[in-house]
């Protein structure tokens, strides 16, 4: 992927003329050009002035942080984590319905709390507590009944997402995650968003039922390298006006969630279909 000087800039937090010297001093600008003779960065450029960033932020003088940021540092392999089995996700789900059944949130917590600790946010969600929550929903749906069942399992869900360390760090905003406009479900984002604080990125959230403008004005404010856009619901996602959002800004933009299915949407804007992809790509956006 290529990115425009303007974009390169904003996703790194420095103004355009820091991001021209460094060029003209150090050499630390982009080899590619479109058709039009217009400068574009490559993910791999993009990632040494990240680094060059990184290291003037230490105090490190400029022409010796831009020969280090030259130097690739080699990625720390992730954390060995157990493989959750079927057989052990359909037990732990057994224990979550047990406890929301007698309306036990705290129960709820420390078991999320246990799973995502032992098992990392994405296997968690995607094994046991996202196939948890649909099943306490047909179950409401079913029964006519249940609803405090439901709500309260919700809020012990989100009380352990959000206990996830967020990074312990300053620097450029990775993603912003937004609500469609009529949207009340945010628990999907709130794993999306543990996920990315345990892949180290810095992300923002606007929770739920986001208008349209509040969306371009944060959009304008934060300048994150993506957007994730959620919605699980047709009507919901046909709210968001996306030809106007991919013209208005140069994030790259991510429709999440099932109300996106059938819809038509612009060649540039990215379809995961699930919470692994959804991480995935937008840690592949940043690191290339």
């Amino acid at each position: 992927m290529s990115w425009t000087p303007r974009a390169v800039a904003a996703m790194l937090g420095i103004s355009p003329t820091t991001l021209r010297t460094w060029d003209q001093r150090y050499g630390l600008g982009p080899s590619d050009r479109t058709a039009g003779g217009h400068r574009r960065y490559r993910d791999d450029e993009v990632d040494q002035l990240r680094r060059m960033v990184a290291l003037t932020a230490q105090g490190i003088a400029p022409a010796d942080a831009a020969r280090q940021s030259r130097q690739r540092v080699p990625a720390a392999p992730p954390p060995t984590r157990p493989v959750l089995t079927a057989d052990a996700a359909r037990s732990v789900r057994r224990g979550f319905l047990t406890a929301a059944d007698r309306l036990d949130e705290p129960r709820v917590r420390r078991l999320a709390d246990e799973l995502i600790t032992a098992h990392g946010v994405v296997a968690a969600w995607q094994a046991v507590l996202a196939p948890f929550l649909v099943e306490l929903g047909e179950r409401v749906h079913r029964r006519g009944a249940g609803v405090e069942v439901e709500h309260l399992a919700s809020a012990g869900l989100l009380h352990a997402l959000r206990a996830v360390p967020y990074p312990d760090r300053d620097g450029v905003l990775t993603a912003l995650l937004s609500c469609a406009p009529d949207e009340q479900h945010t628990l999907a984002l709130e794993a999306l968003g543990a996920a990315l604080s345990e892949e180290d990125c810095l992300w923002r959230s606007l929770g739920a039922r986001v208008p349209p403008t509040a969306l371009r004005d944060a959009l304008e404010r934060l300048r994150p390298a993506v957007v994730v856009i959620w919605a699980h619901h047709a009507d919901f996602a046909a709210a968001v006006p996306i030809e106007g959002l991919r013209r208005d800004t140069e994030a790259v933009l991510v429709a999440a969630g099932p109300g996106w299915a059938g819809l038509a949407l612009p060649a540039s804007v990215r379809r995961p279909a699930t919470l692994t992809e959804a991480v995935r790509l937008v840690v592949d956006l940043i690191r290339g």
